[in-house]
């Protein structure tokens, strides 16, 4: 890793811990990610009493937090502060997030019943004011990208530490909750679950405290790992802040094709994602088709993360030699084939034979059967390819970026990362309605289910259509956009020679517009 932050090339290069700790900030915004994204639908059902309004208003808010993005990106261009510009939106978004989950899931539900109208604006106002933090810290993820390398060796690392600080986030919310559920499940003689621990508002007091301690301190690390780029010396290749005009944003999308391509693949990957890690699929999965939510869930989850683990180094040695794209195709494309074998797993599976059913030897389990081993294998891998590809468009965003400020001398990394999250949280935001709308399509329910509810072909079938066909189409999507993708590693070298040219020459003295006109190839700065 090299020391030096400015090569004599001109190329930006981080240091080992910034490198590390920047991506700590999508960690910190993904532990909420689980604590509202992954539960406040089932919250919303089970605990306030409001059935299917919950999961409407979760894609009411996502998209709503869609709308806001765009707005906070442009916002964020134009920021500049005795504390930079990134580092204003950390602190405020963190602030925000954690004040109005402790009114969600702590107060709302002391209003009592009597008086339900008012259950119903409190969660409207307190969700939508979460959605604003959210907005304001997720942004810096994608923007501040660009500040911290544009080294092409570098910039891929990013993807496995923002794994790396996701898993710490998102990763220990998801094994600590269904943990702490467990104790509270209210279960008959036989063992048997009658009322599920999310239903029950203790539940949420518990790990509201928890969910904010795990962000806040993942936020003061990621706000060490930026702070000594966070200055106008990184900003663009002119130094200064470039002003545009609401109304270019729209050429700029128009004329910059990658990121096209690339909103469809990242919506493609976090589509997937949403709907496949989605809290009540997993519970139907583990709980009511598979019959032991407890058993089977965390030995599950955790077999996708040791399976994670190869796929990260792969994937950032992939992205190293051949560039970002030649590895999220490659294993996006090994996710989708994996999953042909669960997908027909999953259709071959039977509640009343135990030899076509998960099975492990712990916690009153059986045997490891075949089925179990050939699950884990499809599962294992696919599971453990997807996830490593599935934040690998957050470094291609600065990509783009950086095409953005070759193509046009803009430096607008706000608005490029939120206009990319724009389609994607747009997209993604369908997620939590599809759950819903499909248990009610297939198993006609009207709320969402709990590992309580009683088996049902129909629940399998909904089961099977979110875990495996949609995150397919969705990878299916995914890589037809990345074959127009014209970002491949050898141009974003070239890319990156120009713009290290022209940042040299404003530098000594010229103009955005003469160092634009003197270097537009790489072949011309090599003539230099």
């Amino acid at each position: 890793m090299a020391k030096q932050q400015t090569a004599p090339d001109g190329t930006n290069r981080a240091k080992l811990y910034q490198l590390a700790l920047f991506p700590l900030n999508n960690g910190a915004t993904n532990v909420y990610f689980v604590l509202i994204l992954s539960y406040v639908a089932q919250f919303g059902s089970s605990v306030l009493k409001l059935g299917i309004f919950a999961s409407l208003m979760v894609t009411v808010m996502r998209v709503f937090d869609a709308i806001t993005d765009p707005i906070i990106g442009a916002l964020m261009d134009r920021t500049s502060t005795k504390i930079g510009k990134f580092r204003p939106f950390m602190i405020i978004g963190s602030v925000i997030m954690a004040i109005s989950v402790i009114a969600l899931y702590c107060l709302t539900p002391l209003i009592p019943e009597s008086v339900m109208w008012l259950r119903y604006v409190a969660f409207v106002v307190v969700y939508a004011i979460w959605v604003i933090g959210y907005t304001f810290q997720t942004s810096v993820t994608r923007a501040g990208q660009t500040v911290l390398t544009n080294d092409p060796q570098q910039r891929p690392l990013f993807t496995i530490f923002n794994t790396i600080g996701s898993m710490l986030g998102m990763g220990l919310m998801q094994f600590l909750i269904p943990l702490v559920k467990g104790n509270f499940d209210i279960k008959n003689e036989l063992g048997e679950v009658i009322t599920s621990g999310y239903a029950r508002p203790e539940l949420y007091r518990i790990i509201t405290p928890i969910g904010i301690a795990v962000s806040v301190l993942l936020t003061i690390l990621a706000i060490i790992g930026i702070a000594e780029k966070d200055c106008p010396k990184y900003y663009g290749i002119g130094g200064s802040q470039e002003k545009v005009k609401f109304s270019e944003y729209a050429d700029i999308i128009r004329s910059n094709k990658p990121m096209q391509r690339l909103m469809v693949a990242g919506a493609g990957c976090k589509l997937a994602l949403a709907i496949a890690t989605n809290t009540t699929v997993l519970l139907a999965l583990y709980g009511i088709v598979m019959g032991n939510y407890n058993s089977l869930y965390l030995p599950m989850m955790v077999l996708g993360y040791v399976f994670a683990v190869p796929f990260f180094l792969l994937s950032v040695r992939t992205s190293q030699k051949q560039g970002q794209k030649a590895s999220l195709t490659r294993y996006v494309s090994v996710a989708l084939i994996c999953y042909v074998g669960v997908l027909a797993l999953l259709i071959l599976s039977n509640n009343q034979n135990p030899a076509l059913m998960l099975s492990f030897p712990f916690n009153g389990g059986g045997a490891i059967n075949l089925y179990t081993v050939l699950f884990i294998l499809f599962f294992g891998v696919g599971y453990g390819a997807y996830y490593a590809t599935a934040d690998m468009p957050i470094p291609m965003v600065a990509d783009c970026s950086d095409y953005e400020t070759f193509r046009s001398g803009k430096y607008i990394p706000g608005i490029m990362g939120t206009l990319f999250s724009l389609v994607d949280k747009l997209v993604s935001s369908l997620a939590q309605t599809l759950v819903a709308f499909l248990f009610l399509l297939f198993a006609g329910l009207s709320e969402l289910p709990t590992d309580a509810t009683p088996y049902s072909g129909g629940i399998k079938i909904a089961v099977i259509v979110m875990f495996c066909v949609i995150p397919m189409l969705a990878w299916a999507a995914t890589l037809w956009a990345m074959k127009g993708y014209s970002l491949t590693g050898a141009r974003m070298r070239e890319i990156q020679a120009v713009n290290n040219a022209r940042k040299a020459g404003i530098a000594q003295g010229m103009s955005l517009e003469e160092a634009m006109e003197k270097w537009k190839s790489a072949e011309d700065v090599e003539k230099e």
